[in-house]
């Protein structure tokens, strides 16, 4: 079996740059910077092979589910934007765009996909589906209106993120994400450095 890419050929945009092409907006300024130069808390956040579903409930110390913001399903390619927001204050704490292909999915794991209540780290963990995180890129974001919108913020931002994708045991895309973090309220330095891999992941395959 070959083993799990490590990179691909897409825009370090995909799949937001989709979306904001479908809406006719022009992307925020956008720059992709090397792992050591994100600053914490958003390097603890996003620099590793965790998905960010677990990482930002342990972070925030609060379960999250999913604001839809728009949706596309084109066959098995089912794309969406979100806001994952923490239970209870519905404060948002990433703004994410996802291509999740349905074909690499039981029936039961679909279902809860589309009934768009719970983000995909969730479903891949209560269902113990092995995936593995490979990060593509990390992104330096300038905010504009519809991120400022979406996130509750006012005026200018530079905000980080990443471009990740999930591929299955033996090297399938299960989904292509691009995720963006709000400004942090405090900072926590080194707080993923006691952290596991996921707890799911199986050791690549040869």
């Amino acid at each position: 079996m070959n083993a799990v890419p490590a990179k691909s050929n897409r825009s370090v945009a995909y799949p937001l740059d989709q979306f904001y092409a479908r809406s006719g907006l022009a992307l925020p300024p956008l720059d992709q910077v090397e792992a050591q130069a994100v600053p914490e808390p958003y390097k603890s956040l996003l620099v590793h092979e965790r998905d960010m579903t677990s990482t930002l409930e342990s972070f925030h110390q609060v379960r999250v589910h999913l604001r839809l913001v728009s949706r596309q399903q084109a066959g098995n390619d089912y794309f969406r934007e979100v806001v994952l927001v923490s239970d209870g204050s519905e404060t948002p704490v990433e703004f994410g765009a996802i291509k999740i292909y349905l074909d690499q999915f039981t029936d039961t794991a679909q279902r809860e996909i589309l009934q768009e209540r719970f983000p995909l780290g969730h479903i891949l963990n209560e269902h113990a589906i092995p995936f593995f995180s490979r990060p593509q890129a990390f992104l330096r974001i300038a905010s504009d209106q519809l991120i400022n919108e979406l996130l509750q913020l006012s005026g200018a931002h530079i905000l980080y993120g990443r471009r990740n994708i999930l591929f299955n045991p033996v090297g399938e895309p299960l989904a292509e994400i691009v995720e963006i973090l709000p400004p942090a309220s405090a900072k926590r330095e080194s707080w993923c450095e006691d952290k596991n891999e996921n707890r799911h992941a199986a050791p690549p395959p040869t």
